[in-house]
């Protein structure tokens, strides 16, 4: 596992889509794109810790959850 099948695994959880991840956090005031955010879930980009704060927030979930199953 990694930090992304994890953040795609939680979005599932929520049943949300990237579409609805993504226009959460533009509210939350972050700027990033849907192929930006796909690149977070695919692990293609590594995520800040601005994002995964409001991530936190949205899939109303631990931390420790972002890292499940990494060693």
């Amino acid at each position: 596992m990694d930090i992304g099948h994890n953040i795609q695994r939680l979005r599932k959880n929520v049943a949300l889509t990237q579409e609805q991840v993504v226009a959460k956090l533009q509210l939350m005031g972050l700027n990033i794109s849907k192929s930006t955010y796909a690149k977070l879930e695919t692990n293609r980009m590594n995520i800040r810790v601005s994002e995964l704060v409001a991530l936190q927030k949205i899939f109303q979930t631990d931390f420790n959850e972002f890292f499940s199953g990494l060693s």
